[in-house]
């Protein structure tokens, strides 16, 4: 939790996306990439953690028609298991309901357990893996879907 507010990511705050992004992963996206997300991509949106003028986590999601992909969740190390993970990703997903998205995907790294923890706590399943996905040290991606009606994990998704 945080005493700021989570809200829709601006201009103004690439900057600030970038510099966590670089912060929090092994590989992480440029400025130019976020910028040309929150610019360019008419598919894309991301939503900050905004505590007095400093960013502290975002997220990011694709929507293609009711499909969401969500791309990236980053929260500062020194807001981290304090909750911010699971406000940043349940305001994603109440956002891109409202847009129609009912059907949510993911990856993940099989190393990244509090993810996983998370991502589950929201009603994701894993369904699947993506061998060597990441290339900094080709761990496999777990692959993980939400959907609003959780019965259609088991129906729709192959494993």
């Amino acid at each position: 939790m945080i005493n700021g507010t989570i809200r829709m990511a601006e201009d103004k705050d690439i900057d600030a996306i970038a510099e966590l992004d670089q912060l929090c992963f092994a590989t992480p996206w440029s400025r130019e990439a976020y910028a040309r997300e929150l610019r360019a991509n008419k598919l894309a949106f991301y939503i900050v953690a905004d505590e007095d003028g400093v960013i502290v986590g975002f997220a990011g999601l694709w929507g293609i028609i009711e499909e969401g992909h969500i791309t990236n969740v980053a929260v500062h190390p020194a807001y981290r298991n304090k909750g911010l993970g699971c406000q940043l990703v349940s305001r994603l997903l109440e956002v891109a309901e409202e847009y129609g998205i009912d059907k949510f995907t993911l990856e993940v790294r099989p190393s990244n357990e509090s993810a996983i923890t998370l991502y589950n706590k929201l009603g994701f399943k894993a369904v699947g893996r993506r061998p060597r996905y990441y290339e900094d040290n080709g761990e496999d991606a777990l692959i993980m879907w939400r959907y609003r009606d959780e019965q259609r994990v088991r129906e729709e998704v192959p494993r």
